[in-house]
């Protein structure tokens, strides 16, 4: 096998595509939990707010937590559309799939998550006021998951460019 056969095979014209679909998946699957989230707790918190207006405001913390997973997914497809390229190595296109993967799956769960303790805990919260800081402790656990998702995604996509050689063509 020659040298430019070797490098087709480790750098196929294909590869910035894996990339650009773990970029597109940070952002969606993250911005389809935020959406969730911030859906499925809004409903909540007008419904609630009928009976105490007064804890709208305080509330709204639910729908906040919410779309901070979207940004977990935008800072995550800047740092991957920053190093797409035309021609990259297949091993930095497939960690930049999984690091998309990681950031925007974990953030879905964890707008799932915040969107149902969101929705139940405004409920409690607004009839027995003491529950609503046990509601903002379960939603601090529920962001983590997100948070958990954009620390492997960075530190898959730090690794990706080690020890890669460039695309000689």
């Amino acid at each position: 096998m020659d040298v430019y056969a070797a490098n087709m095979d480790r750098c196929p014209v294909y590869a910035s595509f894996f990339g650009a679909m773990g970029c597109a998946c940070a952002i969606v699957f993250t911005v389809m939990g935020a959406s969730y989230g911030t859906a499925k707790s809004s409903g909540a918190i007008f419904s609630s707010g009928i009976i105490r207006p007064d804890r709208l405001m305080q509330n709204t913390l639910c729908a906040i937590m919410a779309q901070i997973l979207s940004i977990y997914g935008l800072v995550t497809s800047v740092i991957i559309s920053g190093n797409l390229v035309e021609k990259m190595a297949l091993h930095t296109a497939f960690l930049q799939l999984g690091a998309g993967l990681a950031v925007g799956l974990c953030g879905l769960a964890a707008g799932f998550s915040i969107g149902v303790v969101g929705d139940a805990g405004v409920r409690a919260s607004t009839q027995q006021p003491r529950l609503y800081i046990g509601m903002v402790l379960i939603l601090i656990f529920a962001e983590v998951l997100g948070l958990y998702g954009v620390i492997v995604s960075i530190l898959m996509l730090t690794r990706s460019t080690l020890g890669v050689t460039d695309c000689p063509y």
